[in-house]
C-alpha cells in the first residue's frame, strides 16, 4: 500500500486529495492545524481505516520534526505540500500593504514547503514513488502577470517555484522527484463559488500528472490539465 502525506487537509483541495487517495487504496496521513475542528476530515477517517489525521502547523518546526519522528517507520511515497494562504483575497485593493501579512504569506506558501520536504526526506528515500508535489499557482508565473495587485501571493508562489526548482536539482541524484502544479481556478474558499472547476475535477487532473510522473519531469511546472506553465 503506497503512503501519501498531505498538508492543509481540512478543506478544499487538501480534503479532496485525501478523499481521492483514500478511495483508491492509499494510506493517507492527513495533516491540518486544528484536527478537532476538521469535521469533514474526521468523517473521512471514519470511512477509511487507512486514513489518519495528524496535527501540523507547517510554520512550526517543532511540530514538523515531531510528526517526522512519529512517522519514522513509514515510507512516504508522495508528499503533497498543499497548505497555503491568500490574505489579499479578503482585503480591499486600496488598503496599505501589510508587511507582516506578506511575511507570514512567505512563511506558509514558500518556506514551509521546503521545511516540510526536508524533514521527510528519509521517509521519501525509503519509498517506491519518491515524489514531492508543491501546489503552486499560475499567479507565480512572472510571464503570466497581466494585472497589478496580489503582491503577497504572487511573490510567494514565484519564490516557491524558484525554491522547488532548485530543490529538484539537489534531489535528482537521490532519485527523488519534485513536481510543481497549478490546480486551476477551483471552487474552494480561496477560489470562490464562481470558479469553473470543482475540487474533484482539479485533483483528478493533478493525480493523473502524479501517476505519469518520471524523473525527467522533476522541477517542471504544470497546470492541472497537463499543459506546462512558463516561469
Amino acid at each position: 500500500m503506497p503512503n501519501v502525506l498531505i498538508t492543509g487537509s481540512n478543506r478544499g483541495l487538501g480534503l479532496e486529495w485525501c478523499r481521492q487517495y483514500a478511495a483508491t487504496g492509499w494510506r493517507v496521513f492527513a495533516t491540518c492545524r486544528f484536527p478537532a475542528q476538521a469535521e469533514e476530515l474526521q468523517q473521512l477517517e471514519i470511512e477509511h481505516n487507512a486514513l489518519t489525521i495528524h496535527r501540523l502547523d507547517v510554520t512550526d518546526s517543532i511540530q514538523i520534526d515531531a510528526l517526522a519522528r512519529e512517522l519514522a517507520d513509514h515510507p512516504i511515497d508522495l508528499l503533497i505540500n498543499n497548505a497555503g494562504v491568500y490574505f489579499e483575497k479578503y482585503i480591499q485593493p486600496e488598503q496599505d500593504i501589510d508587511y507582516a501579512a506578506w511575511s507570514h504569506t512567505f512563511c506558509v506558501n514558500t518556506m514551509s514547503a521546503l521545511r516540510v520536504s526536508r524533514a521527510f526526506l528519509d521517509h521519501l528515500r525509503h519509498s517506491q514513488k519518491r515524489l514531492i508535489v508543491a501546489i503552486s499557482s499560475h499567479m507565480g508565473s512572472i510571464a503570466e502577470i497581466e494585472s497589478p495587485g496580489s503582491y503577497y501571493y504572487r511573490s510567494s508562489k514565484a519564490a516557491l517555484n524558484a525554491t522547488m526548482k532548485g530543490f529538484s536539482l539537489e534531489l535528482r541524484p537521490q532519485q527523488i522527484g519534485v513536481l510543481l502544479l497549478h490546480p486551476g481556478w477551483v471552487q474552494t474558499r480561496m477560489g470562490g463559488p464562481d470558479a469553473p472547476l470543482t475540487t474533484q475535477e482539479s485533483v483528478k487532473g493533478m493525480r493523473a500528472l502524479v501517476d505519469a510522473f518520471s524523473l525527467a519531469d522533476s522541477g517542471r511546472f504544470f497546470r492541472y490539465d497537463g499543459s506546462e506553465i512558463p516561469w
